[in-house]
């Protein structure tokens, strides 16, 4: 399948292509070396040029957006002193536990990753706590190198040859990058695995650490201490409850909300949102239309 973007990028073999209302989505199978540590890997290009904003909420993952066009205006955390990031190219943000509006001017060519927490951290080779809740440019991470791959990835006419690109350099960099302990591992499937509803006592007793070397090395490694990531899992469970139409009191004690009451107050701190309002959103490529 072949098709045209901006002058001739290309599908290439293997690759599949959709278009979602204003926009294309690229994806090819994942290389089997990157499949523990990834959620989400696609290509997308927008068929439209007009400015928009977008609100991100709380997932439980790490994000790389390689922007192949143009770079964002502004991404701003809501809830957070300062001014936003300025214009930001092609980016990293480690785990969130509150929203951000993200401002482009149009036409975006991208390449957008999710990562498992401890993907990321063997991928960024960084204090995952020095990511959180922080849109970071990809070379300050990844350092030089990251720029001149941007470069080759957006000067390639072919998704298929973009794919293999990245692939090969992901692939490098993750086998360079340290191993997390094998009990902040467990942990952290624990807690995954559990919606965020395991006690961070239980969590401790199961890899055999002390609460706080346990908090101390998972938020090392995760980018949250464990109290926080599980408040993350817990909303991002809800969500997906309620986006198949579960009503928000089952929902609620489902997640482990006291009433829901406390559900809303949750949706509002992560979200900046209602739970009906978060539903009903229109999804643009993991965030949400404003």
């Amino acid at each position: 399948m072949t098709v045209d973007v901006r002058g001739g990028v290309v599908a290439g073999p293997g690759v599949s292509v959709v278009r979602i209302g204003g926009r294309w989505r690229v994806t090819r199978p994942w290389h089997p070396g990157l499949r523990p540590h990834l959620r989400s890997y696609a290509g997308y290009w927008e068929t439209g040029s007009s400015p928009y904003r977008v609100r991100v909420v709380p997932t439980g993952r790490a994000v790389v957006v390689i922007n192949l066009a143009e770079p964002f205006t502004q991404v701003t955390r809501l809830g957070v002193p300062g001014p936003g990031s300025g214009r930001i190219g092609s980016l990293v943000v480690g785990l969130e536990d509150r929203p951000a509006l993200c401002e482009h001017p149009g036409g975006q060519e991208a390449i957008r990753l999710e990562l498992t927490p401890l993907g990321a951290y063997r991928l960024f080779a960084v204090p995952m706590r020095e990511l959180t809740n922080h849109a970071v440019d990809l070379r300050d991470v990844l350092g030089p190198g990251a720029g001149l791959l941007v470069e080759r990835l957006a000067a390639t006419g072919d998704w298929a040859a973009r794919f293999d690109l990245l692939d090969a350099a992901l692939l490098a960099r993750l086998g360079l990058g340290p191993d997390p302990a094998p009990e902040v591992g467990r942990a952290w499937r624990l807690l995954a695995a559990s919606g965020g509803t395991v006690p961070i006592a239980r969590l401790a007793d199961e890899v055999g650490w002390s609460q706080g070397h346990l908090i101390r090395r998972f938020t090392d490694q995760v980018g949250l201490a464990p109290k926080a990531s599980a408040r993350v899992l817990r909303f991002h469970r809800a969500v997906t409850l309620l986006a198949r139409g579960d009503g928000p009191a089952a929902v609620a004690a489902a997640c482990g909300y006291y009433d829901q009451a406390h559900l809303n107050r949750e949706f509002r701190a992560m979200a900046a949102a209602t739970p009906g309002q978060l539903v009903a959103a229109r999804r643009v490529e993991g965030a949400l239309a404003q």
